[in-house]
């Protein structure tokens, strides 16, 4: 009961600073918790005593809705393994227009068209490889693959007075994103340069890794701007992590780090397009959008210059300097699909199918290597951002994510990452160092997916010992650890990560 009123006290808390209504899950139907669920659930989401052996359910890490691990590239596109038969329809249909390859206007294919004029892809597959991670390109010349720059200005408003936004604007050319492809007659944008040094990293016990660290720019030169490289995480367990209660997660913020461990996560706290109030990002690398519909109705527009009803405008991030692409023909047909590029049904079967996208069951959850992996894990202090476990909140009307115990590894916080990963860009109350963390689930199947082992925001660790060793900031004592550990410490480590 200490816990459940701390959790609420920081929610009402938070939310009033924000200038907020409410910081809640309005986005649910969530039925209420009774104390003796709340007690049951403390009980449950306790640090484990005993790494000798696998904690209760931890091979599920999805709770019912997990799926068993393929060992094929299929092993992120898997449905919620506790849907039933009649929703799995929407998912197929959610999943075909995931897939679908857009079109330029004017079309005969008035289903397809409205792509553009600028745009990243063209269709949501081309950047979440089979609903994984996107990838850097391997020359300056290759495919950037789900990668792209996201740009902006210094300046700009508060929204609904949330305490600690950091005013940034969209490029007065450029908009809030540099698209690199154009329809036919327009040129693109421009392109993303990349360049790499090398920076060794010697661990305690005489081993060099050899890290790649990234120069980033655009051609043309867009003058003064704030660049972020970004590649596109994977899409499993995305409607879990919509599902954990709002107060849960602010209970692990400790904004001014008042229990002195070095760790002081934040919420990150957005406007709603939907709700029309302040919401708690828990989507994208700065956590940029509150829910799973905000974020897929910011990637048809963003990513594919498609109007969606929370995105209306069929120019996509076309700006009033850009004036070859604000003439440019769209896709926008008056009586047909609401008179939108991608209808509300038509986002509503995208949200589902991006909710409903499994988690797949831990490998070698028991084999003893992984078992001391977990403990040198706790050790190092890495639980206290990748956060193992939770439980969703009870819900009606959907009962894939409804009162499931998951274990997604993230507290989905803002954190300063330090300098060696800072890129300089604010997004609402995220610093130009701060990222949320991650989720750790189905980490270990990245390079089986999409063919690739490359991490981090912008894909640059090869392997997720590099990933560690980037740490800094307040994963600097954590990452110093295991810098120092022995092979034997370090290798479990790294099997327990590869199991996840």
């Amino acid at each position: 009961m200490m816990q459940t009123r701390i959790a609420a006290l920081l929610l009402v808390s938070v939310a009033q600073a924000a200038g907020a209504q409410a910081l809640n899950d309005r986005h649910l139907s969530v039925l209420p918790r009774t104390e003796a669920e709340a007690a049951r659930i403390a009980a449950v989401l306790a640090p484990p005593q005993d790494f000798s052996k696998p904690e209760k359910f931890e091979d599920k890490p999805g709770g019912a809705a997990t799926v068993r691990a393929l060992e094929t590239a299929d092993a992120f596109s898997q449905h919620s393994a506790n849907m039933s038969f009649e929703a799995e329809m929407g998912f197929k249909l959610g999943n075909a227009l995931f897939r679908k390859a857009w079109i330029a206007s004017p079309s005969s294919t008035l289903a397809s068209d409205g792509l553009g004029p600028f745009y990243n892809a063209r269709a949501c597959q081309d950047c979440h490889l089979k609903d994984g991670r996107g990838h850097p390109p391997d020359t300056q010349d290759g495919p950037r693959t789900g990668m792209f720059l996201r740009i902006s200005v210094p300046g700009g408003a508060v929204p609904m007075g949330i305490e600690g936004w950091l005013p940034t604007q969209p490029h007065p050319v450029y908009g809030g994103q540099v698209q690199d492809l154009a329809t036919p007659g327009l040129e693109p944008e421009g392109e993303m340069v990349v360049t790499y040094a090398d920076q060794p990293v010697t661990l305690a016990d005489g081993t060099v890794v050899v890290l790649k660290a990234p120069t980033y720019a655009m051609l043309p030169d867009p003058g003064p701007a704030l660049l972020s490289p970004r590649v596109a995480p994977q899409m499993i367990g995305l409607g879990l992590l919509e599902a954990i209660p709002a107060a849960d997660i602010l209970a692990h913020a400790d904004e001014a780090d008042a229990d002195g461990d070095g760790i002081s996560g934040r919420a990150q706290i957005l406007p709603s397009e939907e709700f029309g109030v302040p919401m708690l990002g828990r989507f994208g690398l700065k956590a940029g959008a509150p829910t799973i519909k905000a974020q897929s109705a910011g990637a048809f527009s963003g990513d594919m210059g498609l109007s969606t009803p929370l995105h209306p405008a069929p120019l996509g991030d076309c700006t009033e300097a850009q004036t070859t692409c604000r003439t440019a023909p769209d896709g926008q047909e008056e009586g047909v699909r609401d008179g939108l590029e991608v209808d509300a049904k038509s986002l509503d079967l995208v949200t589902f199918y991006s909710r409903n996208l499994a988690v797949p069951a831990r490998r070698g959850v028991d084999d003893p290597q992984v078992l001391a992996g977990k403990q040198v894990f706790y050790a190092a202090g890495c639980q206290s951002c990748h956060v193992p476990k939770f439980v969703t909140n009870r819900l009606e009307g959907q009962p894939e994510q409804s009162f499931q115990l998951i274990w997604p590894y993230t507290d989905l916080l803002l954190h300063d990452m330090g300098p060696g990963l800072a890129d300089n860009r604010p997004e609402g109350r995220a610093s130009g160092s701060e990222w949320k963390t991650p989720p750790l689930w189905g980490i270990g199947l990245t390079e089986q997916v999409t063919g690739r082992a490359s991490f981090l925001h912008d894909g640059r660790a090869r392997s997720l010992l590099e990933a560690v060793l980037w740490h800094g900031g307040e994963a600097a004592a954590s990452r110093d650890t295991v810098v120092g550990l022995s092979k034997t410490d370090r290798d479990a480590l790294m099997a327990f990560l590869e199991s996840l």
